[in-house]
């Protein structure tokens, strides 16, 4: 049990550190949006390498993506959702306030 123990209070400090919440977020929201295309592309029955000649791009940027290994711009996103015949909705949102 020590181990998890150990393993905890080393992500606690890690969290703690300037900016580490934001890069944690930042890379949650790089691996949602690559496991939505990966889901999409295997729902079609295609490939890394198909959905990358559809949008116009390399079979490694697709699989870097998918990976959650990038955090791609708002035009490789309309590509990726024009090859799949997917609508891209970029929204921001307010945050619940706890007041």
């Amino acid at each position: 049990m020590a181990e998890r123990t150990d393993w905890r209070r080393l992500r606690e400090q890690r969290m703690a550190e300037p900016g580490a919440v934001d890069a944690y977020e930042a890379a949650r929201l790089a691996y949602d949006l690559g496991k939505t295309v990966r889901e999409l592309r295997e729902a079609r029955g295609w490939t890394q390498a198909k959905l990358a000649a559809e949008a116009g791009m390399t079979q490694s940027a697709v699989a870097r993506f998918e990976a959650g290994g990038t955090v791609p711009t708002i035009p490789v996103l309309e590509r990726l959702a024009h090859a799949l015949e997917a609508v891209l909705d970029v929204r921001i949102t307010p945050r619940l306030s706890t007041v």
